[in-house]
């Protein structure tokens, strides 16, 4: 897929793809960090049919619904060769204790036999962080292992 990425001098910058739809797909980043959904026809790209005004925590919840879930399947594509292997994902609550603390603090693969192959952070996916990983609420951590040691990664992220 290939994302056009245009400079728009004085207001931000614009990336873009056209869909197999004909549709054209972007998001317009402004100087000051907001961000906008746009939507508009390939034959004319600047006869915008939708924008969308997004806050961060609005651009974070859609890039999770976005590329999570794909990331997710990809490994799941992955690891299906071979039995007893799983892949899940859990988010870090803002009651988690592992809010504000490293990968390494939660000792996760020693205590479930997990591995913790990637965290999805402000649509952003971090793979295969090292253990001074520092968690923030909202993250999604994406982990492989078996459906026994998924269910304890689970509950040590929410309960430590």
């Amino acid at each position: 897929m290939d994302v056009e990425i245009t400079r728009l001098p004085g207001i931000g910058t614009k990336q873009e793809f056209d869909t197999a739809a004909g549709r054209r797909i972007g998001v317009l980043t402004h100087r000051d960090g907001h961000r906008e959904l746009l939507v508009s026809a390939r034959e004319d790209p600047d006869a915008c049919s939708a924008s969308v005004a997004l806050s961060d925590a609005e651009g974070q919840a859609l890039g999770t619904l976005l590329g999570a879930p794909n990331l997710v399947a990809q490994l799941q594509d992955q690891q299906r060769e071979v039995e007893g292997i799983s892949t899940a994902q859990f988010p870090v609550g803002a009651g988690s204790p592992y809010d504000g603390r490293t990968l390494g603090d939660t000792a996760m693969r020693t205590r479930t036999s997990t591995s913790i192959v990637a965290v999805v952070r402000d649509h952003v996916v971090s793979p295969s962080p090292g253990p001074e990983f520092v968690f923030r609420a909202g993250d999604l951590v994406v982990v492989v292992g078996t459906g026994e040691g998924l269910g304890q990664a689970a509950t040590i992220l929410e309960d430590g």
